[in-house]
């Protein structure tokens, strides 16, 4: 081969090189790495999720889990908050729905020339008038002060905007009672739906008296229950909902052993929770849990914790995936629960107790039901209905009554 030819083949092999070597240097800056992260199992629940594929980012060890912890909370809180909206959307769309029919009847009154006098019970006004002298004495405070509670500090919480202080005194005159006859009088009115509200007042007035009897402070605890549920507005339902869970943790301290401190207690987290993003609902459901078993635990013949452990378990057993993935990515577990172990509860409450209320009987329909005994469920809706409705978890429970029924003759 000549000597040309040679040089002629050595260069184009030499420029074939080079041209390569720039096309997969070019390739390389261009074409860039992904990485394909999926999600665990069991954050699915039984759905499964697609790969996801996160660009220009590489993870290691512990750094990897925190961030992938911190995107999976702000998914599921978001999708809470869309759940949430979309509720209350619905919510806002029934009384548009009520409130329509009303609408018309009251132009077709205005046209012919006619007001509407709405007609108020004796009751409601007595009712009114006790909220009115309450509201009358409070004082309005900075969001940075204490609140004092018949001698307890509890500071201002995030939910509570404004201040709802208890009276000093409620009454002009206050009679002076020993221990004894103070809580026998509490208890019995207290028995009465109408006379909660003077039950509370009439432990106010000696708050400071009796502020280191424990037998005072449960009772106490449960008055603060009562007004929470009492009250419609949300501001003072929040208000007596903190100063009660604030006076049931002093209670448990300093009588761990005390049923009753544990089941109030676990009662006032219940209502505060009411107010509070998912993610401090689960953890108020735990602490109701907890105290709960203790409750049970010292007081076994009590049908109330029954019935309050019944609708924990049938609560959890309705959890959406949402308040489960929350729970398990906080907690590290998933609260677990059956419709069958909410019975076993409700049914202790009957035994315990038979014709407890109306509510238990409301719930044993309801878990007959989703267990497909029929005949079960309409029996306990029948006794539901035999029972008078006093208070307004009676009425509620009496609504849903209505609805388990007919939903039983389809």
């Amino acid at each position: 081969m000549p000597h040309s030819t040679n040089k002629e083949l050595i260069l184009g092999i030499m420029v074939g090189t080079t041209g390569i070597s720039l096309l997969l240097l070019w390739y390389h800056k261009v074409r860039k790495p992904r990485i394909t992260v999926n999600l665990p199992k069991f954050l699915s629940l039984g759905n499964t999720f697609d790969s996801m594929t996160l660009q220009n980012e590489t993870y290691n060890g512990q750094g990897t889990a925190a961030i992938f912890q911190g995107r999976q909370l702000q998914i599921l809180e978001k999708l809470n908050e869309l759940l949430t909206n979309m509720e209350e959307l619905k919510n806002e769309i029934r009384v548009l729905k009520e409130a329509i029919p009303k609408l018309e009847e009251y132009i077709h009154g205005e046209l012919r020339g006619k007001t509407t006098t709405h007609k108020i019970s004796p009751q409601h006004r007595a009712r009114k008038r006790k909220l009115a002298t309450v509201r009358s004495s409070r004082t309005s405070n900075s969001s940075e002060e204490a609140e004092s509670e018949g001698g307890y500090i509890t500071a201002n919480t995030d939910t509570e905007e404004q201040s709802f202080p208890v009276p000093q005194a409620l009454n002009t005159h206050v009679e002076e009672l020993n221990l004894d006859v103070l809580l026998l009088k509490a208890d019995n009115l207290r028995s009465n739906e109408s006379s909660k509200m003077e039950s509370f007042e009439l432990l106010c007035d000696h708050k400071e008296k009796f502020r280191d009897e424990i037998e005072f402070i449960w009772r106490f605890v449960r008055a603060y229950g009562d007004m929470c549920e009492l009250s419609t507005n949300i501001q003072e339902k929040k208000h007596y909902a903190n100063i009660g869970k604030t006076l049931g943790e002093k209670a448990i301290t300093r009588a761990p052993m005390n049923g009753h401190c544990h089941l109030w207690y676990a009662v006032l987290c219940g209502c505060v929770a009411e107010f509070e993003g998912l993610q401090n609902k689960i953890n108020y459901g735990y602490r109701f849990k907890e105290h709960l078993d203790k409750a049970i635990q010292f007081l076994p013949e009590e049908p109330y914790l029954y019935y309050l452990k019944g609708r924990y378990c049938y609560t959890v057993s309705k959890l959406s995936w949402i308040e489960k993935k929350m729970s398990a990515t906080l907690f590290g577990k998933i609260p677990s629960s059956t419709v069958q172990e909410a019975l076993q509860h409700f049914l202790k409450v009957e035994e315990l107790h038979p014709g407890f209320s109306k509510s238990n009987y409301m719930f044993l329909a309801k878990c007959y039901r989703d267990l497909e005994q029929v005949d079960k469920a309409a029996k306990f809706c029948n006794l539901a209905v035999l029972l008078p409705c006093v208070t307004k978890e009676d009425k509620d429970a009496q609504k849903e009554v209505t609805k388990i029924s007919s939903s039983l003759k389809r």
